[in-house]
């Protein structure tokens, strides 16, 4: 996720902002956690995420390499 955030050039805290407004509460420590892999994340998180970045959930969670 780390690697898409910085992509489009976006803080934790500006990214936090966005996907709050696609109904996923979180925080700039949210984010944090989840790029360490400190953090559960849920289903429903994934899905926001992926849609977020537009890429698919494999692809977020790891398991196929980018534009496979």
């Amino acid at each position: 996720m780390k690697q898409h955030r910085t992509a489009q050039g976006l803080s934790q805290a500006a990214l936090a902002g966005r996907l709050q407004l696609l109904g996923m509460e979180c925080s700039d420590l949210t984010i944090l956690r989840i790029e360490q892999g400190s953090r559960f994340v849920p289903d429903y998180e994934v899905a926001i995420l992926s849609e977020y970045f537009n890429i698919s959930t494999d692809e977020l969670l790891g398991k196929r390499e980018p534009g496979q």
